[in-house]
């Protein structure tokens, strides 16, 4: 029997998804799972439809909460998996002091949680915990798995796998989710079955570098072709706008198509989000404040749907979901083998990207742990692309472990988008506004 604890227990929605994979999978449904969150009333609610989910699977699973640092130990005690999905400081204050304090010196985000003065900062105020949760797991479990799903991934990842000795790997569904939504929306579905890919990069910019239908054709032409005929046509006519142009865009521009959304991408370099040319905010359809916006509708939807949830996922048995991590702890329990894209440090698997870097590469799992692939050297455009966000990335990581305010403000002056919008001095200014408003939710940076 495993033990498979789940930090951030309060963010019910993904804590059933990945929970339910669990309960659904044979060789886990009798784990005993422990959720930990220091937020006592989004526990309650959250044990509650974890409960129920458990009985609508049979009720193999054992159930037990944990609320609070001075639990936190016992949380992690003796567990073999331990999943993090923490969001410190929330929607409300952190994020929205993310969003506000930019907004006012004309620096415009979406999303805000990987890269930009946004992901900065919540890496910042996130590896002082990790840091805690490393030192407990040494503690009480040190040979379980850390499986994150907490942004920013690379910093983070990059953090545990570089400072402690916790075994880490990290998990983003974008990876999954790449070709099947860019064939389908070009209206290549069909040929989504059998197709042999290859992804290697960095988190949430991994590049699709080969795709082949079952047989062995390049699909990459016909994806060219049919990408530029559907941007070329949303210029023409606002009916026509779509919500994946800017990576549409990177085709166009860099050759190739990358794994997150749009949305993301559009705050990751110094092209699409401008102060001086606005009009490209509506041409490439950029949905600017996007992570508030759908912060303020998630928490409307809990409130209103919460009462019946528990009801529901009796009467409806959890179907197993394509996220990685049951299939991780599968396959490190009974020692079946599958195929996953993870965060690692790179090590020489990426040529061209920094050994220290952390990556995102297919990875091959059995008995015997994680074992990243190696991949070779990437374009040398798609490399360049990637290492705007590794410098950013590494010294957010340098900020974190020495907690030197220059560090700071070096990972924001590095940031590609804050960069094209901003003068040294502003940055500068705004980096103290942030660390200010946060608080005690950051560390005292000297």
């Amino acid at each position: 029997m495993a033990k498979i604890t789940f930090m951030g227990a309060g963010s019910t929605v993904f804590a059933r998804a990945l929970l339910g994979d669990c309960m659904a999978t044979p060789a886990l449904a009798d784990s005993e799972i422990a959720l930990y969150d220091i937020d006592g009333q989004r526990l309650k609610e959250s044990e509650a439809i974890i409960r129920a989910l458990n009985e609508g699977l049979g009720g193999k699973a054992r159930i037990l909460s944990y609320l609070g640092v001075e639990n936190r130990r016992e949380a992690l005690r003796g567990a073999n998996f331990v999943v993090n999905a923490i969001q410190v400081g929330l929607y409300d204050p952190c994020t929205i002091t993310d969003f506000e304090i930019p907004n006012k010196y004309g620096l415009r985000q979406t999303i805000a949680d990987t890269l930009g003065i946004g992901g900065i900062m919540r890496g910042l105020r996130t590896i002082p915990v990790l840091r805690d949760f490393a030192r407990d797991m040494e503690a009480v479990c040190p040979d379980a798995w850390f499986l994150n799903y907490t942004n920013p991934m690379s910093i983070l990842c990059g953090y545990m796998q570089r400072y402690t000795g916790v075994k880490t790997i990290g998990l983003c569904h974008s990876v999954q989710g790449c070709s099947y939504h860019l064939l389908d929306n070009l209206g290549m579905g069909d040929l989504w079955e059998g197709r042999r890919e290859l992804i290697a990069g960095i988190n949430h910019m991994g590049w699709l570098l080969e795709i082949k239908d079952k047989h062995g054709k390049d699909l990459y032409p016909e994806i060219r072709k049919r990408a530029a005929e559907k941007n070329a046509l949303a210029s023409e006519a606002a009916a026509n706008k779509h919500w994946d142009m800017v990576r549409y865009d990177y085709i166009a521009k860099m050759g190739y198509y990358c794994t997150e959304s749009s949305e993301h991408n559009a705050e990751y370099n110094p092209w699409y989000i401008k102060s001086k040319y606005p009009e490209l905010i509506d041409r490439f359809n950029i949905p600017l404040d996007e992570y508030p916006r759908r912060c303020i509708e998630q928490i409307a939807a809990w409130e209103r749907d919460y009462k019946g949830l528990a009801d529901a996922v009796r009467r409806e048995p959890h179907r197993r979901s394509g996220e990685y991590a049951s299939y991780i702890m599968e396959s490190l329990a009974a020692g079946t083998l599958t195929k996953i894209g993870g965060n690692v440090i790179n090590n020489g698997l990426i040529e061209n990207l920094p050994h220290e870097a952390c990556v995102e590469v297919p990875c091959m799992v059995d008995a015997h742990g994680v074992n990243p692939c190696h991949v070779g050297r990437l374009p040398v455009q798609l490399a360049a692309m990637n290492m705007t966000h590794v410098n950013v990335h590494l010294i957010t990581i340098e900020a974190a472990v020495t907690e030197k305010l220059e560090h700071v403000y070096q990972a924001a002056m590095l940031d590609p988008h804050t960069a094209a919008e901003l003068s040294i001095d502003d940055i500068i200014k705004m980096v103290d506004e942030l660390i200010e408003r946060h608080g005690d939710w950051m560390p005292k940076y000297r």
